[in-house]
């Protein structure tokens, strides 16, 4: 290859859409409403509608979507949230402002979840909600989260930052999606995310009309009412050009996500009879909309095989180095009550190939070529 194979490239997503983007962002620019216009929550309604969801309401990015939904569901200092140790620190970094204690559980090594028997093994007394990070793109075992939370009379608050439109099927054969099974939702618009803007965005979901209000509160200093402050709140809100932004991708989510998929299924057979590399495991109850392309690499030869595969133009990425409890600023405020031994072989093993939807079919070979290759060195 002559040309670097970015990791991630979103100019080519811009182009494609640069007429309908264009004539959105303008309409803001001219009716001159940059915070709270009626995008905002046309945007908000459009993505309830899709998701079949009582309620989204849209912040300023995820992270304030985690802390808002904790705040929401008045958890106290000192009360204890099961959360994933393989995850963003931004999932560990929200429980801590608040005072809240991560009690941190291990992952599932075939779709790098949550692990249903290590959630049941670390709830204590002081327990009070779970947080499944629903991880690259598909969902945790959410039935089984929710028997284990009504059982112990948890909240259930779903990071759905990298599967927004991963479907979940439930036992009785119906389809739901990604952060709109537990209490509470949240995703992230991050750039890079399947449903993404041009800065910093989020929102949350909820079906509880309560919950709701309590959030629209939240994110808007604690008011309903300008100048009348109920509880206390933040400052969190969607912009009105970011929302723009979304309306228009909203429309083409779909066809993203196809993408997304065909270029997984082009990687899967492709290295299905490669030996040293497991390919990402699609589990029975829930889609794949592949956020993230991560593979393992086995016996010790990730790093040498991702400086290989540098050398030779084609980016990848490590979602993530360390687990949180390794992380400086978290090691003596995480609890832990079990073996988190699949989390800290997750990081020594996980590469994240490029798999964003505009990734042609000659890009695809040659960094499926790199990767035989660079194995085949080592």
């Amino acid at each position: 290859m002559t040309q670097a194979i970015h990791f991630f490239d979103l100019r080519k997503q811009n182009q494609l859409l640069k007429d309908e983007l264009e004539i959105a962002m303008q309409a803001v620019i001219e009716q001159g409403h940059f915070i709270k216009g009626k995008q905002v929550t046309e945007f908000e309604n459009q993505l309830a509608t899709q998701l079949n969801v009582r309620h989204v309401i849209a912040c300023g990015n995820g992270t304030d979507a985690l802390q808002i939904a904790l705040m929401a569901l008045q958890l106290k200092p000192g009360d204890e949230v099961i959360v994933p140790a393989f995850t963003y620190i931004a999932t560990i970094e929200v429980i801590s402002l608040l005072g809240l204690v991560p009690v941190l559980a291990d992952i599932e090594p075939s779709t790098f979840n949550i692990s249903i028997e290590s959630i049941k093994s670390i709830i204590g007394p002081k327990t009070k909600a779970i947080i499944p990070v629903h991880l690259f793109g598909q969902c945790a075992n959410m039935q089984a989260i929710i028997e284990i939370a009504n059982s112990n009379q948890l909240k259930v608050i779903e990071d759905a930052a990298q599967a927004i439109g991963s479907e979940y099927k439930l036992p009785s054969g119906a389809t739901t999606f990604a952060g709109c099974m537990g209490d509470i939702g949240t995703t992230s618009f991050f750039p890079t995310k399947n449903l993404s803007c041009f800065g910093d965005g989020g929102a949350l979901f909820t079906n509880n009309d309560e919950l709701a209000k309590q959030i629209r509160m939240i994110a808007n200093h604690g008011q309903q009412k300008q100048y009348e402050h109920e509880i206390i709140g933040i400052n969190s809100r969607l912009d009105t050009i970011q929302a723009a932004v979304l309306q228009v991708k909203l429309k083409h989510l779909s066809s993203f996500q196809t993408n997304r998929i065909a270029n997984a299924t082009f990687y899967a057979d492709q290295l299905k009879k490669t030996t040293g590399i497991v390919t990402p495991f699609q589990a029975t109850d829930s889609t794949h909309v592949f956020n993230q392309y991560t593979v393992r690499i086995k016996n010790g030869n990730r790093d040498p095989l991702r400086n290989f595969l540098t050398n030779a133009g084609i980016a990848s990425t490590i979602y993530y180095p360390k687990p949180v409890h390794q992380q400086v600023a978290y090691a003596n405020t995480c609890m832990i009550r079990t073996s988190l031994e699949n989390a800290e072989m997750a990081c020594k093993e996980v590469l994240s190939l490029p798999i964003y939807p505009e990734l042609s079919r000659d890009e695809l070979n040659a960094v499926v070529t790199g990767i035989k290759e660079g194995l085949n060195q080592l």
